[in-house]
């Protein structure tokens, strides 16, 4: 049924509205449409369906492949309709309930009401075999529609019988996770209710496939290998969650019977601690955070120490530590500093098994993972323990060494094509091969900052400029082992050899972070290239002038 609607504008002007309501279709219009078959357009007869799914894909979902194949052979030979109206109408009242948690919760909390309502759909079906027997009894034709009615009767009743068998099998199987997952973590962790289940079946980007049986929250990071020993043992598929913002799916159940491990709760974050990395004879800045921690917080813990964290995703504000491990993510800074990866000195993760993992980086070479020759990790195995029982010794350890270079195809920041990274266990696997719970990194100093000096004569506007912009590019914290990074140096030279050929010759000078113009609004590296400019008696350009990087500096 459409109802069109004219919206005025302007004189002279208007706006055609076709409003489709979700009534009913005339099964000659629906034809009508379809000269060639019904497969050019995606039917919607079954009533009360208001996800994305169609005729096709629920009928296939509830009665099997074959049905949807009779179903579309019995369409053109629809006399009233009626028959296939009242079958729609069973599919319907199934469907709304499976995609709807709290009409799930309501049925299981009131057996009178759901027993009800499966009575109804048996007597829905008996109605149109009724039908079947008295009007297609008659002729060859008839004879062979009503065997096919038949068919789809049968099917249609199996799928009501499921139906009503899946409310006492969701009730056992609720009782019996509450006692087995009940050992590791407190009742109130273990959530079944429509809102958390509605909740946590999408991600970012809002696909939704299936609504997981159940929804993990545990409070410590001790609960985790225990809940992942539970979930093997009562059968359920398990699908890690931090914030849910990749564009993945990773979050996503694929199966009706998955459990949701929700991580946000591991919100332990650390102090900046200077510590001797294995295999390193020096001091280097470490922060460690749980795998809840949004990326934010361990970016402000790491700044208001003097450092920099160097994992910066568009999403900071609301993904976590434990997803951008496994999405090993990158973000503006990547091009400087690295990926997680290449900034990650240990983490700690459950493995498919229930067994604790603890990887951590031996001979960190500071720097990006490709560079070094060789990337070794050492992997301890241990089993969970139970509440309150101290941490065992492992039982298994083993050394990993890959060559450097493996890590990434020449050229790219991150292969993402390479889900294995030569067995590396969690990292850019997306929660496949197992959780993560915390980790270790290191922080990057921002102490010294390098910033281009300009020759007191060379106070031109274009020179003025010139430099103003070459700072937008150049001031970022130097890394504490002593050297420009590789690309920026690129840069640099490029700029400063165009300047010394312009005629305005440039040098280096390292500025100390207390060389500022004391100013709490602009960061330490900003403040030293200010007051660079500043001591060369130049002026940066207004700011409407200036690029959206500069626009922390005070105007002229």
């Amino acid at each position: 049924m459409v109802r069109r609607n004219t919206l005025e504008w302007s004189p002279g002007f208007s706006l055609q509205v076709h409003i489709t309501m979700n009534a009913p279709a005339q099964i000659q219009a629906l034809l009508a449409e379809t000269p060639h078959g019904p497969a050019p357009t995606r039917l919607r007869e079954i009533p009360y369906n208001y996800t994305s799914f169609s005729d096709r894909e629920i009928v296939i979902r509830l009665l099997g492949e074959e049905s949807w194949t009779l179903l579309d052979a019995l369409r053109g030979a629809r006399q009233t309709g009626r028959s296939a109206r009242m079958l729609y109408e069973v599919l319907g009242d199934i469907w709304a309930v499976r995609r709807n948690p709290y009409l799930q919760d309501d049925m299981l909390d009131n057996p009178k009401r759901r027993q009800e309502l499966i009575d109804a759909l048996h007597h829905r079906l008996a109605e149109v075999d009724k039908r079947r027997l008295t009007v297609d009894a008659v002729g060859e034709e008839s004879k062979i529609r009503s065997a096919n009615v038949e068919k789809l009767l049968r099917a249609a009743s199996k799928a009501v019988a499921d139906f009503g068998e899946e409310f006492r099998q969701v009730y056992d199987l609720r009782k019996r996770t509450n006692k087995v997952l009940g050992r590791y973590t407190d009742k109130h962790n273990i959530c079944f209710d429509g809102m958390k289940r509605i909740s946590h079946v999408t991600d970012a980007t809002d696909w939704r496939v299936e609504y997981p049986f159940v929804v993990l929250t545990p409070d410590t990071e001790d609960e985790m290998a225990g809940l992942v020993k539970g979930c093997i043992e009562l059968g359920l598929t398990i699908i890690p969650r931090g914030g849910g913002t990749g564009y993945t799916g990773g979050a996503i159940p694929l199966t009706p019977m998955s459990a949701v491990i929700n991580t946000e709760k591991l919100l332990n974050l650390g102090a900046v601690e200077m510590k001797v990395l294995p295999g390193l004879d020096r001091e280097y800045a470490t922060i460690y955070s749980g795998a809840g921690v949004i990326t934010n917080k361990v970016s402000e813990a790491a700044e208001k120490a003097g450092f920099v964290f160097a994992v910066d995703p568009t999403s900071a504000h609301a993904s976590c530590i434990g997803g951008n491990i496994a999405m090993n993510a990158g973000g503006k800074k990547a091009v400087l500093w690295g990926t997680a990866l290449d900034n990650l000195a240990s983490w700690r993760m459950v493995d498919p098994n229930g067994d604790w993992l603890e990887v951590t980086r031996i001979e960190h070479n500071l720097s990006k993972i490709h560079d070094a020759p060789v990337a070794k990790f050492k992997l301890e195995w241990t089993h969970p323990n139970a509440r309150g029982e101290a941490k065992g010794e492992p039982f298994k350890t083993e050394m990993l060494e890959i060559a450097g270079r493996k890590f990434r195809k020449e050229g790219l920041g991150k292969d993402v094509t390479d889900k294995f990274l030569s067995g590396l266990p969690g990292i850019q696997k997306e929660g496949c091969d197992g959780l993560i719970t915390s980790r270790s990194a290191r922080s990057r100093s921002s102490s010294a900052a390098w910033a281009m000096m300009v020759d007191s004569m060379s106070g031109t506007r274009a020179m003025r400029r010139a430099l103003a912009q070459a700072s937008c590019w150049l001031v970022f914290a130097s890394h504490s082992y002593g050297h420009m990074p590789p690309v920026r140096t690129m840069v640099l030279s490029a700029i400063t050899s165009q300047l010394t050929l312009s005629g305005h010759p440039v040098h280096l000078s390292p500025l100390s972070s207390t060389n500022t113009l004391h100013d709490p609004g602009v960061p330490a590296s900003r403040s030293a290239i200010i007051a660079a400019i500043c001591a060369a008696s130049i002026t940066p350009p207004p700011l409407h002038q200036q690029s959206a990087d500069c626009r922390t500096w005070p105007s002229a």
